[in-house]
């Protein structure tokens, strides 16, 4: 199965100097959807359009929230909300090359209904996303779980 985008960039009438250029560019999905995007501002990109690094941690945050998602309502769970804050960071990977070398996905999980997993049960839908997203799979990057359940009041 392919997935596709265009990624496009144009110089208009800016300036394409070494370390200057403009870093505004656009990615368009499948569906027509467009985002702007740049690099990130420590980069001298525009800080108000989303960078590489973050579309890598929303594809990473989605997967896992999509995958859970399936599993939960597979096991009769009713998942009420789910909101993820996450991160992630640069570093050196072990070959010296600047990478992001670590994301932590940090979801907090609503229950609704007369079945919610106890804390043991929650724990392992999230190991069991983790390994069957298909972004996790894809990257070299340490991610880290630090999944929150909040219950009903």
């Amino acid at each position: 199965m392919e997935h596709r985008i265009v990624a496009s960039w144009a110089r208009g009438e800016a300036a394409f100097e070494r370390g200057n250029y403009g870093k505004d560019h656009q990615v368009t999905f499948a569906g027509g959807q467009q985002i702007g995007a740049s690099s990130a501002s420590s980069y001298g990109g525009n800080a108000a359009l989303a960078d590489p690094e973050q579309l890598l941690l929303a594809a990473l945050a989605s997967c896992h929230m999509l995958t859970f998602l399936a599993i939960a309502s597979n096991r009769g769970f009713v998942v009420e909300s789910y909101q993820d804050d996450a991160v992630c960071e640069l570093g050196q990977n072990p070959e010296g090359q600047t990478a992001v070398v670590r994301a932590v996905l940090t979801p907090k999980v609503r229950f609704s209904g007369d079945k919610h997993p106890d804390h043991e049960q929650f724990r392992q839908l999230h190991e069991r996303a983790h390994k069957a997203c298909f972004i996790a799979n894809s990257v070299r990057t340490k991610v880290d779980l630090d999944p929150v359940m909040q219950n009903d009041t």
